[in-house]
This record gives C-alpha cells, structure tokens and sequence, in this order.
C-alpha cells in the first residue's frame, strides 16, 4: 500500500522541481481500488511524506488520514467516477497553460506530441469557485475522454493510467501553450487537422513504446 504513497511524492518533487505550481497550490492523487491517495490541504511540498497523504473513497468522498485532503478532492472524485481507465490525477498552476485558462481559450493541438499524449485541443472547463462540486462536474464534463482539461481561471489537470504519465500530460501541455503563445507572435497558428489527430493518438495508445507488438 505505501508503494504508490511513495510514488506520489515522487511525483509531486518534480512537480515542484519543474515550477508547474508555487506554494501549496495544485494538487496530486492516485487511485487504489474503491479510493484514492491525495495531498492534503495546505501543507509544503517540500516537506511532504508519503504518510501525510490522505486517502477518500470515490463513491462516498470519506476520508481517512491525520489530515485533510486538498479541498480539490471533489475535483478528483468525480473525474475517477467518471472515468474508470484514469488511475493518477495531476494538477498544476503552471504559467502558460493558466494564461489559456484565463482568456478561456482551449489549447489547439499544434504539436504532434500534445495530439498523441491529449487526443486533441485541451477544452476549458466552464467557470465554477475551487473546492466545489460545480467545478468537479464542469471539469469532469469538459474532459471528456481526453487527458487534459483547463479550469477557467485556475489551472491545469492532467490524467492518466499512471503517475508518471499525468504528469508527463501536465509537462507536455505546458510546452504546447507556451508554443502556442510564441507561435502567434509569428504569423497564425496551424492546428493538426482531426484525422492526424486521431492517427497519432492510436500510434501513442497502441504501438508507442519499446516493447514489441504482441508483447505484455
């Protein structure tokens, strides 16, 4: 059981590392079985212990730890409702992806990576207080079965069948918004049109990878 509250942390370091959040903002879960790890609310990362971690069953939102978890807990709750291939649960302040979500404008797919990681342009979910149930269904809605959503005027959430892969969702975002910001300044942005889209997304969910095809 510790072994993915040690993963967490693990996740959360780089997170930080990486500036994608600043002070006790942003938040980080993992599911197992009926519940889920969470960071609890308002504590430094930097200090942070796998035994701080809170855990909340899905269904009910109870929890059970020495602390509460992130006031986000909603927020991942019903994104694991709803979607039961999600694992790991991401979500950052990070500066360009935020600057998206505070013109509520969706990130477009311009980079083949964001189109094999996301599945396409990165929605902003409609506006709703942080903490609440309005903003955890609105986030939840937006998302859809991509792997990225925006929450207007907030941030950023990543998800994924692992830690490592929300994270990597968060990172990559980040360097398309941030793409996306600087490519203007050029000329007008091209997105990939829906069918390249499509065809990277399969690539990336069916063939990426070093393992041979028929492996395990």
């Amino acid at each position: 059981m510790s072994e993915i509250r040690h993963e967490l942390i693990k996740i959360v370091r780089k997170m930080c590392a990486e500036q994608l959040v600043l002070g006790t903002w942003g938040n980080v879960s993992a599911r197992q079985d009926d519940s889920f790890w969470i960071t609890p609310s308002g504590m430094d990362y930097q200090s942070l212990t796998w035994e701080d971690l809170v855990r909340v069953e899905v269904a009910s939102g109870k929890d059970q730890g020495r602390w509460k978890p992130s006031s986000e807990w909603r927020l991942h709750a019903a994104i694991y409702r709803k979607r039961p291939d999600c694992k790991a649960i991401v979500h950052t302040h990070s500066i360009y992806a935020t600057a998206f979500a505070v013109a509520r404008a969706a990130i477009p797919p311009i980079t083949e990576e964001m189109a094999q990681v996301v599945g396409g342009s990165v929605e902003v979910a409609d506006y709703a207080l942080a903490g609440t149930w309005q903003l955890a269904e609105n986030a939840a809605q937006a998302l859809g079965d991509k792997a990225a959503v925006l929450l207007a005027n907030h941030g950023l959430v990543g998800v994924a069948a692992t830690l490592p892969e929300a994270l990597k969702v968060c990172q990559i975002v980040e360097k398309t918004a941030q793409v996306a910001l600087l490519s203007r300044m050029l000329g007008p942005v091209s997105p990939l049109c829906a069918e390249d889209v499509s065809l990277l997304r399969n690539f990336y969910l069916t063939s990426y990878g070093p393992k041979k095809n028929g492996e395990e």
